[in-house]
């Protein structure tokens, strides 16, 4: 399977030109105008995941990591990080409590002024097999002028017409939000390729496991919780000690799915510790460090790879039209 690079993503253009033929693509100026049509427009910020947290820390990998990825990520040294803990959705004043994906995208500082990025979901798969999904799922979610409200019978329709979203909806309606940012896993929702020092290749995925335990709101405490508790609970967490996640990986074998990010792999999947995310500090976003950067997942030292999930490479020329809007304030 040919690896697309950061670079011939994004000179494909915003036509998505380069990307695989697995069915027409909308573009990405066109899905984030659907974001905005939905979500409305707040000037200078993200169109998606806006409300949002920064932290810093460090990464540390482990030699089983290191013996399947030549990435400096896994080198055992300690890897300066910051990070951005969010909300999904381009509502900056969403209620914490709402029933919603949560993010964490991080930025590796590696040696010799690389750079690594990691963007991942608190559920464990996408809602979207292909950007049209999305895309269709932003128009359906569009109030009606009338009501203020989106309109049953296009999220009936939606529903009816995309099964692909049916398990991420299915997940989020099931599981209440995490009390906190630090007892929350996180899943890196695509598959990628490690690749060692022989260019061997390995097909993995990720979770990024709380060392303080996963906890979620009882139906009680959603009541109460109000609607910004996220990032003050991190905060005054941080300030305790540090919080942890383990980085565990799951090997995939002949037949797993590796382009689809909607669909799991079995649980009997091998799995290993390939590092440790400490997060020493959190803050708010206005001014800090997580701020000004575009969390491009596309944006990878040697070692590790995308593989030609439709919605992995179409986040990245995404994600630059978003970011394009934040530098020109609109």
């Amino acid at each position: 399977m040919k690896t697309t690079t950061l670079a011939s993503v994004l000179c494909a253009g915003l036509t998505l030109g380069a990307l695989p033929a697995h069915s027409q693509q909308p573009s990405a100026p066109q899905v984030v105008e659907a974001i905005e049509g939905t979500f409305g427009v707040n000037k200078g910020e993200r169109r998606n995941h806006t409300k949002g947290t920064c932290a810093i820390g460090d990464f540390v990998g482990t030699q089983e990591a290191s013996a399947l990825s030549k990435s400096p990520l896994f080198s055992g040294q300690t890897i300066p990080v910051i990070a951005r803990f969010s909300l999904s959705g381009g509502n900056p004043k969403a209620p914490d409590t709402a029933k919603s994906g949560r993010g964490l995208a991080l930025e590796f500082k590696l040696p010799g002024g690389q750079i690594h990025h990691i963007t991942m979901l608190n559920t464990p798969m996408f809602g979207a097999a292909n950007p049209q999904t999305f895309l269709d799922l932003m128009l359906a979610m569009k109030a009606d002028p009338a009501t203020g409200k989106p309109d049953p019978e296009k999220i009936k329709s939606f529903k009816a017409s995309h099964p692909d979203n049916q398990a991420q909806a299915d997940f989020l309606a099931t599981n209440n939000p995490p009390t906190s940012y630090a007892n929350s896993s996180f899943w890196g929702i695509h598959t990628f390729k490690f690749v060692d020092k022989q260019n061997k290749v390995t097909m993995v995925r990720w979770q990024f496991v709380p060392q303080d335990g996963e906890k979620r709101l009882t139906e009680d405490e959603l009541k109460t919780a109000g609607a910004n508790f996220l990032e003050q609970t991190l905060i005054e967490r941080t300030q305790k000690g540090p919080a942890r996640w383990d980085m565990m990986v799951s090997i995939g074998q002949p037949g797993d799915p590796e382009d689809n990010p909607t669909l799991l792999w079995p649980d009997d999947r091998k799995k290993f510790k390939a590092g440790t995310l400490t997060i020493t500090s959190a803050k708010p976003q206005k001014g800090a460090e997580c701020e000004p950067i575009n969390f491009d997942p596309l944006a990878m030292a040697e070692g590790i790879a995308p593989t030609n999930d439709p919605i992995l490479l179409f986040r990245s020329p995404a994600y630059a039209v978003s970011f394009g809007k934040r530098l020109s304030a609109q």
